[in-house]
C-alpha cells in the first residue's frame, strides 16, 4: 500500500465503533482520505511519501463545535461581565457586533479559525450570525478550516409598520441564494440555513427554512432557551413552552439543532428525544453568563434518553474546545453530586462523534477511520500536563488543553504544525485584528469598563 503520510509509534484516541485506543499505533492517509488505522507493526509496509515519527503525539479526530460566533471576536473583552442578558445582548453586543463592516468581520473570523485550528478544532458551525457572508466565506477558505456557515437571519416584525410577509420572504431568498453558491455537495465550505433563533422567527420562518433545508440536504441551527426569557415570551404569545410550539409546527427532527438549551423542561426534553433533534450545550458561556445551568439544565436526562449532545465554545471569549470539555465533564458532578455522570470518554465524543452527527457528517468525520477523512489532531505529551502518559482519554479531557496541540490536518493538508497555523500569516492577522478592534470600539462610543485603573 502507498500512502501520503503516515504516522508511527503515536497513541490514537479512535473513536471508532469500537472506541479503541491504540499505542503504539500507526495511521495512514492519502489524500483527504484516511486509507489505514492500526498498530504501528501491521502498517510498516505501507510506503509514504512523508513519514512522522508520533511517539510523542496522542492523536484524536479533530474536535467539532457545534456553535461559534466567529465574527464576535474582535469585541473580546469589552462586554462587561454583570450586564443582565437583556442588556448584554440589545446594548452591546447586537450593536457592536452590527457595527462591523466586511472587511472587520472578515478578520474576526480568521481571528477565531487562528484560535480554533491551534487548539484542535477542524471543523465548525458558525451560529448564524455572520452579516458580510460572502467575505467571511472567503476568509474561511484561505485558513484550510472545514465550515458550515450562516448567516444573520431572522424576520419578526418588532415595528408594526414593517411588511412582515416581505421579512419572511426576504430571508428565505438570501437563505436560498447562499445554498445554491456554496452548496453541501462534499466541499469542505458550505452554507447552512440558519436561524437566530429565540423568539426571532416567524412560525412562517421555521417551516420555510426547515423546507429549504430539508430540499438541500442542510441542517438547521438556532439559539434556544438559554434563560426564561423564551420560554416566557412562547407562553405569552402561543401558549406554550417554545419547543413544545416549534413540535407543532412540524419542525423538530433530524435536521435541527437547538443551541442552549438550559431552561427547558421535561415535556420539551422528550420532544427533542422523540424527534431526533440534536442539542448543542456551551457550558462556558452558560456559567460565565450565569444562565443557571446546574440548577436548571436537564442535560443528564436528555443524554439517558438518547438525546444526541454536542458542545460549542459559543461567543468570543473562548474558543478551545478542550476547555469546553474539561467543563462539560465536571459540571453536573457538582451540580447534580454525582461523579459518574458524563464520564472523560463521553465529553470526548460530544466533541468528535456526536458534533458529527449534528453536521449529517458521521460517515466522513468524528473519529480516525479508514475510508473517513484525514481530520487529525497531533497533541504533543512532552509537556508537563501530560506527563506521564497513562490513560490518555482522561488526561485529555483532565490535564490537557488546546496549548498542547502540535499539528493538525484537515482533509490531510497541514493546517497547523510546531504549534502555528501554515496557512494563515499569525502576526500580521494579530496586528490587523488590533487595529480593527480599536476602530470598532472608538466608533462605538461604549466606555471601556474595568474595576481596575488601566493607564
Amino acid at each position: 500500500m502507498q500512502a501520503d503520510t503516515l504516522i508511527t509509534g503515536a497513541t490514537i484516541i479512535t473513536v471508532d465503533g469500537a472506541r479503541r485506543v491504540i499505542r503504539d499505533g500507526a495511521v495512514a492517509f492519502t489524500g483527504d482520505t484516511i486509507v489505514a488505522v492500526g498498530k504501528s507493526a501491521d502498517l510498516a509496509s505501507i510506503d509514504a511519501r512523508e513519514v512522522i515519527d508520533g511517539r510523542r503525539f496522542v492523536l484524536t479526530p479533530g474536535f467539532i463545535n457545534c456553535h461559534v460566533h466567529v465574527t464576535e471576536t474582535l469585541i473580546r473583552g469589552f462586554i462587561p461581565e454583570a450586564l443582565p442578558f437583556d442588556e448584554e445582548l440589545g446594548e452591546w453586543v447586537i450593536p457592536l457586533y452590527k457595527s462591523h463592516d466586511a472587511a472587520e468581520q472578515a478578520v474576526s473570523a480568521k481571528l477565531a479559525i487562528a484560535a480554533m485550528l491551534r487548539s484542535g478544532t477542524t471543523t465548525f458551525l458558525e451560529a448564524g450570525t455572520v452579516i458580510a457572508f460572502d467575505e467571511v466565506m472567503a476568509a474561511i477558505e484561505d485558513t484550510g478550516i472545514r465550515a458550515r456557515n450562516g448567516r444573520w437571519t431572522e424576520d419578526r416584525a418588532w415595528d408594526p409598520s414593517a411588511d412582515a410577509e416581505a421579512l419572511t420572504r426576504d430571508a428565505l431568498s438570501a437563505l436560498a441564494r447562499d445554498l445554491e453558491r456554496y452548496p453541501q455537495d462534499g466541499r469542505r465550505i458550505a452554507a447552512w440555513p440558519n436561524l437566530i433563533g429565540h423568539m426571532t422567527a416567524t412560525d412562517a420562518l421555521w417551516q420555510g427554512v426547515t423546507a429549504l433545508a430539508t430540499r438541500t440536504g442542510t441542517g438547521i441551527s438556532a439559539h434556544m432557551s438559554p434563560v426564561a426569557g423564551d420560554s416566557e415570551w412562547y407562553l405569552a404569545n402561543t401558549g406554550k413552552r417554545p419547543v413544545e410550539h416549534l413540535a407543532d409546527l412540524g419542525v423538530l427532527g433530524p435536521h435541527l439543532n437547538l443551541v442552549h438549551m438550559v431552561h427547558i423542561d421535561a415535556r420539551e426534553a422528550e420532544l427533542v428525544a422523540q424527534s431526533g433533534t440534536h442539542v448543542t450545550h456551551c457550558p462556558g458561556a452558560s456559567i460565565r453568563c450565569g444562565y443557571g445551568v446546574g440548577k436548571h439544565g436537564l442535560f443528564p436526562e436528555m443524554a439517558q434518553a438518547g438525546v444526541n449532545i454536542a458542545l460549542g465554545t459559543d461567543g468570543a471569549d473562548n474558543h478551545d474546545m478542550m476547555r469546553v470539555i474539561t467543563l462539560m465533564a465536571a459540571l453536573f458532578k457538582d451540580a447534580r453530586q454525582d461523579r459518574s455522570l458524563f464520564p472523560a470518554h463521553e465529553v470526548l465524543e460530544m466533541a468528535t462523534i456526536n458534533g458529527a452527527k449534528v453536521l449529517g457528517m458521521a460517515d466522513a468525520i468524528g473519529s480516525i477511520e479508514v475510508g473517513k477523512k484525514a481530520d487529525i489532531v497531533a497533541h504533543d505529551t512532552r509537556r508537563p500536563e501530560w506527563q506521564p502518559v497513562n490513560n490518555a482519554v482522561d488526561q485529555l479531557v483532565w490535564s490537557a488543553d488546546g496549548r498542547g496541540v502540535h499539528s493538525v490536518w484537515v482533509d490531510g493538508l497541514r493546517v497547523v504544525a510546531d504549534f502555528a497555523c501554515t496557512m494563515i500569516d499569525e502576526d500580521a492577522l494579530y496586528d490587523e485584528g488590533q487595529a480593527m478592534a480599536d476602530a470598532v470600539l472608538a466608533r462605538s462610543g461604549l466606555p471601556l469598563m474595568s474595576e481596575w485603573p488601566i493607564l
